[in-house]
């Protein structure tokens, strides 16, 4: 009787745990789970059994949920919150380049320190303070809140880190935006003004009215 007891304690501990997964989106920190009461060993029973998954160290998502569309942009929000996806990926993201990445461009506040985590293979950029705050997005990608800068933003940066990333990249990049979304000359040249590249963008901009 004992025995049963303790395996019907058990069901219940591991059908509570993934009732408060469920409940959550489906993704939540260990520690977030081991607050709300789930012990360590059921959580390591879960992923066993194949039931979750880890999605980054310390972040587990259900098994059950569909694939993730944008697994690098979604486990980089849970590493490293703080980051914001930029350039190269954030080109992606908004659908202005062919190229697929092989890191995640994130930028940083200048002065932050960096982080290396094993997933995602990141890309780290430092940023002004003004020019970090400027044109952030929050998508949200499978659940996940993912800071992203918006179109504009992402455009001048490609011309903000021209040396690193080629003129070419920048300039296919206006050409695909503006093929997109029209000309949207004023936020384009106020995020040029924050991040001081007004005077190299005015001639790419006036060629292509």
């Amino acid at each position: 009787m004992a025995v049963k007891k303790m395996a019907r304690e058990t069901r219940m501990t591991v059908n509570n745990a993934l009732a408060l997964f469920r409940d959550h989106g489906g993704v939540m920190r260990s520690r977030d789970v081991r607050a709300c009461g789930v012990h360590q060993a059921t959580l390591a029973r879960l992923r066993d059994e194949g039931r979750i998954t880890v999605l980054v160290r310390g972040v587990y998502r259900l098994s059950s949920l569909p694939p993730l569309s944008q697994p690098d942009l979604v486990a980089l929000s849970w590493k490293v919150p703080q980051a914001v996806v930029c350039l190269i990926s954030a080109l992606a993201f908004h659908g202005l380049t062919d190229e697929v990445p092989h890191t995640v461009d994130c930028a940083l506040l200048r002065g932050a320190r960096h982080p290396h985590p094993k997933y995602p293979p990141l890309r780290v950029f430092s940023f002004t303070r003004s020019a970090f705050n400027a044109g952030i997005d929050v998508q949200t990608i499978d659940g996940t809140p993912v800071r992203v800068y918006c179109p504009e933003k992402t455009l001048v940066d490609c011309f903000k880190f021209r040396n690193k990333l080629g003129m070419d990249v920048a300039l296919d990049a206006l050409r695909r935006y503006r093929a997109k979304y029209g000309l949207r000359v004023e936020p384009l040249m106020r995020y040029a003004r924050i991040c001081r590249v007004q005077n190299i963008m005015r001639p790419y901009l006036e060629a292509t009215r």
